[in-house]
């Protein structure tokens, strides 16, 4: 039987009798046998007892915390398993040669931009997206490369009005908090693309906390950053865009405070419930030859990062061609 991911969207405690794990909240008890859990997504107040870690811990499952804004808050990354000692050592080695370095940074916001040339065109709307991706080759610095990024994600997000319905406007990006809706749904989308690439980046050998585009610091898994780039156009703005098109969330589905606008628990609920159908949806991969679910497709970006950090085969970004 799959493993899925479960999302515990309100405030409760999660408890272990054997082999099972147990949400109690002020609906009731919902059991969760630990072989159908892949990852857990937890908002709220959520208290978790040491029994439900330890067996967390042994079953290799990551938890993700979320803050009241729905921000991403820390997790609970399980001992690493799939160890490998030459691979650290030479990922490390690629962070701090520098020639390496600009080389994959540089990689992962051709293929964010390449990604978000994809979803623009796909509304059929002119950009000059390309024009400024072009400025990469004259970067020298990592802090050049961020500022060609962020001069991409300026205008990218600059287009969103020309996609959405007028209630939905943008209005320039905001965050923590975000001040409209349509930044509330960008803010909570892409916590969660880090996490479920967190989760991704966990089954395979690399280390998250040593990344090439974003650098790495205390208290965050950096590596997530670089690769949540590439994914974020594909996975969350076009839910995004889906979302509101088809009026599956509206005005109701939003708490708006002074200078603040916040999903609420209804309308947490429809996201994740359609971000999930997304990562589980599936697709026929080119050069497999065979389906793979779109979360797969993350994990199959951190093997090939693998690859070229070991010097096996040169690192392509992900584009999506359909």
């Amino acid at each position: 039987m799959p493993k899925k991911n479960y999302y515990l969207l309100s405030d409760g405690i999660l408890k272990r009798k054997e082999n099972t794990i147990y949400f109690v909240n002020e609906k009731g008890k919902k059991p969760i046998p630990i072989n159908k859990i892949y990852s857990v997504y937890a908002y709220g107040q959520i208290t978790i007892s040491s029994q439900v870690i330890s067996l967390f811990a042994k079953s290799g499952i990551p938890i993700h915390f979320f803050n009241y804004y729905g921000f991403y808050n820390g997790s609970f990354y399980p001992r690493e398993t799939l160890l490998s000692g030459d691979l650290v050592v030479k990922q490390a080695e690629t962070y701090l040669n520098n020639v390496k370095r600009i080389e994959l940074a540089k990689l992962f916001v051709e293929g964010a931009a390449k990604n978000i040339m994809k979803v623009l065109a796909y509304y059929k709307i002119e950009n000059s997206i390309n024009k400024t991706l072009s400025d990469l080759n004259s970067c020298k610095l990592i802090t050049e490369i961020m500022n060609v990024e962020g001069r991409i994600r300026a205008e990218y997000y600059e287009k969103f009005d020309e996609i959405l319905p007028d209630n939905f406007k943008m209005e320039g990006r905001s965050r923590q908090p975000p001040k409209n809706m349509i930044n509330s749904l960008i803010s909570f989308g892409n916590s969660m693309m880090y996490s479920t690439t967190l989760t991704e980046i966990y089954n395979t050998q690399l280390n998250p906390t040593i990344s090439f585009l974003h650098e790495p610091s205390e208290r965050r898994f950096s590596l997530s950053l670089d690769l949540s780039e590439i994914f974020k156009p594909i996975f969350v703005d076009r839910l995004i865009f889906y979302l509101v098109n088809k009026n599956m969330i509206s005005e109701k589905d939003f708490d708006q405070e002074l200078n603040c606008c916040l999903l609420n628990d209804k309308g947490r609920a429809k996201f994740v419930q359609e971000y999930n159908k997304r990562l589980e949806k599936t697709i026929k991969h080119r050069d497999l030859n065979k389906k793979v679910s779109y979360r797969r497709l993350i994990r199959l970006e951190s093997y090939k990062l693998v690859k070229h950090i070991l010097g096996t085969k040169k690192y392509n970004p992900f584009v999506i061609w359909w």
